[in-house]
């Protein structure tokens, strides 16, 4: 669970999070000819409540997507410095990613990190026709060439600053914060 601090200030309210998860649904549908051919991965732990969020849109306009989620832990490049982690479970659609069209949705893009350890989970998976990146908030500092293909919000920060994404689901409200480093 996030934890905000009492100076933070909230960028994007659960309306804000809620329109923007239906602008990326839609543009998802409408970059892909097939939906069923169309996979969504949550990343654990902030990306999972927004690709089922995603799924229930696109599940309501008939799009016969698979959705599922995808552990990136131990494919992580920091575990050296930062050794104590939750693995969560990987789940995958019956139907595989083969061939597929995956969309890793997170809730964060920042260097970048956590999508490359994804794509190297995938790799052990299976072989997708192609990875998308659906992202809630990127705020930019990327330390590996990592773009989204879908974007909630663009949100530039400094390095002194996080960004926190609190989810109904997980905290008990929808709402993203800006909050200065301790």
């Amino acid at each position: 669970m996030a934890h905000a601090t009492p100076g933070a200030k909230k960028v994007l309210s659960r309306e804000d999070i809620s329109r923007s998860l239906k602008r990326i649904s839609y543009e998802i549908l409408e970059r892909n000819q097939d939906a069923s051919e169309i996979v969504l991965l949550g990343i654990p732990t902030g990306g999972v409540p927004l690709a089922n969020r995603i799924y229930k849109v696109l599940e309501r306009e008939g799009a016969p997507v698979s959705l599922g989620i995808i552990d990136t832990t131990m494919y992580r490049d920091d575990l050296s410095e930062n050794p104590v982690r939750n693995p969560h479970p990987t789940s995958i659609p019956d139907s595989g990613i083969d061939g597929k069209t995956v969309v890793l949705v997170d809730d964060v893009l920042y260097s970048g990190r956590t999508i490359r350890a994804a794509l190297d989970a995938l790799v052990d998976i299976g072989r997708p026709s192609v990875v998308r990146l659906a992202v809630l908030v990127d705020r930019g500092h990327r330390e590996l060439p990592i773009r989204a293909d879908y974007v909630g919000k663009n949100l530039p920060s400094s390095k002194e600053e996080s960004i926190v994404v609190r989810t109904m689901e997980i905290d008990g409200e929808d709402a993203v914060l800006i909050e200065q480093e301790k």
